[in-house]
């Protein structure tokens, strides 16, 4: 897989965490690129997301590098618009940018104090470690809670892309998620790239949840610097970028904290696309649901429970219902199954739900989730400490 050309990264330990993990990376196109973006819609919003919605607007959408910082929010903090501002101009300086150039992102802990020093201290070892190899170490410097680093990549005729993203738990984006950053060398202008990727979201990133809830500091971002001199047809570019980040967020759901299965549902047969997600994300947020799987256990009652109270409106003598390729339920009943084959079936990493509401109705949605287990609790009972 060739990466995309013109990018450097970049990873150090400034100091954040509490233990010595690269905690401070850098994203650097070498020339400017054209950027889009989506962030969270929570109305608690961390300082990072306020300046680079700033910065994108101010610079109208070209940028030069991306700052994250990981272990600490930078949320809910007397000082936290200060310390975006300050981390963001000296890195435009350290880089001989414009600091409107700059994308500031953070994750971790809300609520304490982020030291500005810290980061510009380690500045310059940063700028050093900038290199085209090393987007690993900047994939696994954002992780928090993620047992394991994600990223994908797509190549088509002259151009790729490359993605990296973090997500474990306080996942349910409604926008995006977490921390996701997406590079290629393809030539597409910001105004192409902000509807583009405003559509791919709603399908991939919009269409995850581990626990419900959304997070102050959600970010993905594509930087588009063109210098493969590639301007490829929109609806490739649009279904490569799709590709990728439809791969980004099954593996956040896939990692989601405490999480052993990966669980997709399919909804059909709603009354538009809309109500299908609706119904989707009621049944991936039901805490019952994904305790029942977890436990392997065949309560298909508890996913028309939750499709119920969804808000959308259906005839439940219509629903049908399929658990791992198996019927469990017939036009709002029980079908015949034996339970003690669906719950081998349910044993395995990866976990299907099909509802289906019988009728006219073209609307369909997929969306991914996993099972809640007893580590969800161990891992955010002691997030702090």
């Amino acid at each position: 897989m060739n990466m995309p050309q013109g990018f450097r990264y970049g990873a150090v330990y400034a100091g954040i965490r509490k233990v010595p993990k690269d905690d401070l990376c850098l994203i650097v196109s070498d020339m400017p690129a054209s950027a889009a973006s989506v962030f969270t819609k929570n109305r608690v919003v961390a300082a990072p997301v306020d300046v680079a919605r700033s910065n994108l607007r101010v610079s109208r959408g070209r940028v030069r590098a991306i700052l994250v910082n990981a272990g600490n929010a930078n949320c809910a903090t007397r000082t936290g618009e200060a310390v975006a501002l300050t981390s963001v101009r000296e890195t435009a300086k350290a880089l001989e940018i414009e600091a409107h150039e700059v994308l500031p992102a953070s994750t971790g802990v809300i609520g304490v104090e982020l030291d500005p020093c810290k980061i510009v201290s380690a500045l310059p070892g940063l700028k050093d470690s900038l290199r085209a190899s090393a987007f690993p170490e900047v994939s696994r410097a954002i992780m928090t809670t993620d047992t394991v680093a994600k990223t994908a990549f797509a190549e088509l005729k002259g151009f790729s892309i490359a993605g990296m993203t973090k997500g474990s738990g306080m996942i349910q984006p409604n926008m995006a998620t977490t921390l996701g950053f997406v590079m290629t060398d393809a030539r597409v202008t910001p105004a192409e790239l902000r509807p583009i990727l405003k559509r791919a979201i709603s399908r991939t990133y919009n269409r995850i949840s581990v626990d419900g809830d959304t997070s102050t500091n959600d970010m993905v971002c594509v930087l588009a610097n063109g210098v493969s001199g590639v301007k490829p047809s929109l609806k490739a570019f649009e279904g490569a970028l799709t590709q990728v980040l439809e791969s980004l967020a099954q593996q956040i759901a896939r990692d989601g904290e405490g999480a052993r299965k990966l669980v997709t549902i399919d909804v059909e047969g709603a009354p538009t696309e809309g109500a299908a997600e609706k119904i989707a994300r009621s049944i991936a947020n039901s805490p019952l649901v994904k305790t029942a799987i977890a436990g392997s256990d065949p309560n298909w009652g508890r996913v028309i429970c939750a499709a119920g109270y969804s808000g959308v409106a259906f005839d439940p003598r219509k629903v049908d219902i399929d658990m791992q390729g198996m019927a469990v339920c017939r036009g709002g009943l029980a079908a015949d199954f034996s339970e003690a084959d669906l719950t081998k079936k349910l044993d395995a990493k990866e976990c299907s739900i099909r509802f289906t509401i019988r009728g006219r109705g073209k609307g369909k949605a997929r969306f991914w989730t996993c099972d809640f287990t007893e580590d969800y609790i161990k891992i955010n009972g002691s997030y702090r400490t």
